[in-house]
């Protein structure tokens, strides 16, 4: 809506969710600003009293943008594509370990995006990082089908992740069918970030009640 009307419409709807009850607020900017720029991320801290997670990338504009804001926690991908799950973190260790040592001298909490595979996950807690996030799309895709099975990865990849003191972040494709099972049966998990099914549940039931919805399915 904002990229095709303009206007301020991003910085007043995160207020409102916010005011809502939402813990936080996750953003996702891009290099070619088509989701939120750049300059509305410094506005967003400005106005935000929750927590800010900031995600993406670490090039060099990523990593400027986000030491000059301080966001309490800046959530990294690997690849330039912006997409997916740090699949080669073997391939950039060094790389993530740079920049995860560069936010945390900022006073950042760091997470890397990462699958279930206990290699990666062991090869995340060497970079140094707080936290991993762990991409939920392969649990969402299977819930319908065996919920038991496919909550099992994830399961095992928390404990796998608290026998290296890392937090455990989640997100992806979580809605309100498959969350509270979700949480309910991962241990060690910190926090969930909800996107696209929020905005989607938001058009039939207002932004506030979406928002308490989601809290509920929290709430056990």
């Amino acid at each position: 809506m904002r990229n095709a009307r303009g206007g301020d419409i991003l910085i007043k709807t995160a207020q409102d969710i916010e005011r809502f009850g939402a813990d936080g607020i996750t953003i996702h900017p891009r290099p070619d600003e088509r989701h939120i720029c750049y300059d509305e991320v410094y506005e967003l801290k400005k106005v935000l009293t929750s927590e800010l997670n900031v995600v993406g990338y670490p090039s060099a504009s990523f990593v400027d943008l986000v030491c000059a804001v301080r966001p309490a926690q800046v959530t990294l991908v690997s690849e330039a594509s912006l997409s997916g799950t740090n699949r080669d973190i073997v391939k950039h260790q060094d790389f993530l370990t740079e920049v995860v040592a560069q936010f945390k001298s900022c006073g950042i909490r760091t997470s890397l995006i990462v699958d279930t595979d206990n290699a990666r996950i062991e090869r995340a807690a060497k970079t140094g990082t707080d936290r991993i996030a762990l991409c939920t799309k392969p649990y969402a895709a299977l819930f319908p089908i065996d919920k038991t099975r496919a909550v099992a990865p994830f399961a095992a990849a928390t404990e796998t992740a608290h026998r290296f003191r890392l937090g455990v972040n989640a997100g992806s494709d979580l809605n309100l069918q498959n969350l509270r099972y979700f949480a309910q049966n991962v241990p060690y998990l910190a926090e969930v970030s909800i996107g696209c099914t929020w905005i989607s549940d938001a058009l039939y039931f207002g932004m506030e009640n979406a928002v308490q919805m989601y809290l509920a399915q929290l709430d056990y």
